[in-house]
């Protein structure tokens, strides 16, 4: 049984879940841009900076938890096929698997953003900034 009792909320809640996996993206490419000096630049490069984000550098701690990292794989890879497909061409049942793992990967996100935020506050004050 899918999640769609109509196509126009499934291609909505497939919106939806590319953005969440988008907003992501675009806080790793600014720590990527500012604290590692650029993305990667292959074609596979998204995957890359997901998994670069996991790592901890000498000059900073992971951004997130691998644990994170696994989970947003999956909206990664179906951030592809929203891109590459029409909307009535979406699976129902991926979404709804989806849309039931949001919350609990929203929290992992959140959480671990906040930490890596805290890191950078601590890191200003120590240098006086």
């Amino acid at each position: 049984m899918g999640c769609c009792w109509a196509p126009l909320f499934c291609e909505s809640a497939a919106l939806k879940l590319h953005d969440f996996y988008t907003g992501c993206e675009r806080i790793f490419r600014l720590v990527a841009i500012e604290l590692n000096r650029g993305v990667p630049a292959s074609s596979d490069w998204p995957k890359r900076l997901l998994d670069r984000m996991t790592v901890v550098r000498e000059e900073r701690p992971a951004v997130i938890r691998p644990k994170t990292a696994r989970q947003l794989q999956e909206f990664l890879g179906f951030r592809h096929i929203v891109r590459n497909l029409y909307g009535f061409e979406l699976d129902d049942e991926r979404i709804a698997q989806l849309l039931s793992k949001y919350p609990a990967v929203w929290q992992q996100v959140d959480q671990d953003i906040n930490d890596f935020a805290k890191w950078l506050e601590d890191l200003a004050t120590s240098l006086g900034a």
